[in-house]
């Protein structure tokens, strides 16, 4: 384990920028979000949650997938290049982490999406453990340790210092990178964080919900209960918990005129739309309760159906806190989980 004094922070972050393109929060305005970092960069590593996880640097947003021209009387198409330079995301939560975790079980199944692969092939990831969870955090709930980050290297802020401990290969890689800036350390306080920040986890409100009801043999009773019908009353399907939630991996594919041909691209979606996975004949989710019940059965009874019992759900809390209608998935939780009292 190494550790750098936080006044250092800066030289570490212009190191790793100088050989790989480095990612971080940035606040602007009272948000923060992952940008790319430059000598201008206040990074914002006080932050607990930026308001988009930093699945953003391996699924954008948006991305362009190939471009289409004439020529000469011909159709050409020149396919966007794959990310091939590596590239650091710094600051990423141990909830965010296990949200890559959900999309690889996703984009890297048969068949592969070329583009996610290429990124997790270049991406390496440095974890910042959470030094003061909030009560809307839940991730202990799906087993992750928001003390202990499973990353490629996971770091501590305890007091004036920062700790640093590489787990993979690509973490001793970037190790060696920065390994000037670092000095060797014992873990000790490292240790006495990681049982502070579990104290923590033990008293907040949501930790201990019960998730032993979904299972893949109450699917069709679950699907069936009359209790959805109740609670998507106050969803106004805005589409704010698909957009900040870490797992959420729908997508649509336009085209774009640009007046000189034609940009094919790909942009998040939201299964929370009515004009979602919209086909000739019409669309098969024709009601909104339908829909929200969709997004709810996937995160926690289809996907880990067919992921070993991973769900599609970290407990980050963003909707929780984000969703202007204060409905969320610990409501769905409380609410079918009560049906087996």
């Amino acid at each position: 384990m190494y550790k750098i004094e936080k006044s250092h922070l800066s030289e570490l972050l212009a190191a790793i920028a100088a050989k790989e393109d480095l990612f971080v929060p940035q606040k602007t305005g009272s948000q923060t979000n992952y940008g790319l970092w430059t000598q201008e960069t206040q990074a914002d590593l006080s932050t607990l949650k930026t308001v988009k996880s930093g699945k953003d640097c391996f699924f954008p947003q948006s991305e362009v997938l190939y471009r289409c021209r004439k020529e000469e009387g011909k159709l050409v198409i020149d396919p966007e290049e794959l990310k091939n330079q590596p590239f650091v995301v710094f600051g990423m939560r141990a909830c965010d982490v296990q949200g890559l975790k959900v999309l690889d079980n996703v984009f890297l199944k048969d068949p592969v999406d070329s583009f996610y692969a290429a990124r997790r092939e270049h991406g390496t990831v440095v974890a910042l453990a959470c030094h003061q969870p909030e009560e809307t955090c839940f991730c202990k709930v799906f087993g992750i340790d928001a003390a202990n980050p499973a990353a490629d290297v996971a770091a501590w802020i305890v007091g004036e210092e920062l700790y640093w401990k590489p787990l993979t290969q690509k973490g001793e890689n970037l190790t060696e990178l920065v390994r000037e800036l670092l000095v060797e350390t014992e873990e000790e306080a490292v240790e006495k964080e990681k049982q502070e920040i579990h104290a923590v986890i033990e008293r907040l409100p949501y930790s201990h919900l019960d998730l032993s009801r979904f299972t893949p043999e109450r699917t069709m009773e679950l699907f069936d209960s009359p209790l959805w019908e109740e609670m998507y009353q106050p969803c106004l399907a805005c589409g704010t918990c698909t957009f900040v939630c870490p797992t959420c991996q729908c997508y649509d594919i336009k085209d774009f005129h640009t007046g000189e041909g034609v940009e094919r691209y790909r942009c998040w979606d939201s299964c929370m739309y009515s004009d979602f996975t919209m086909m000739a004949h019409g669309n098969m989710r024709t009601s909104q309760m339908q829909r929200f019940r969709q997004r709810f059965m996937h995160k926690l009874v289809y996907y880990p159906a067919n992921n070993e019992g991973m769900f599609s759900c970290v407990g980050c809390g963003r909707c929780v806190s984000k969703c202007p209608a204060s409905l969320n998935i610990v409501k769905v939780i409380k609410k079918l989980g009560g049906e087996a009292q």
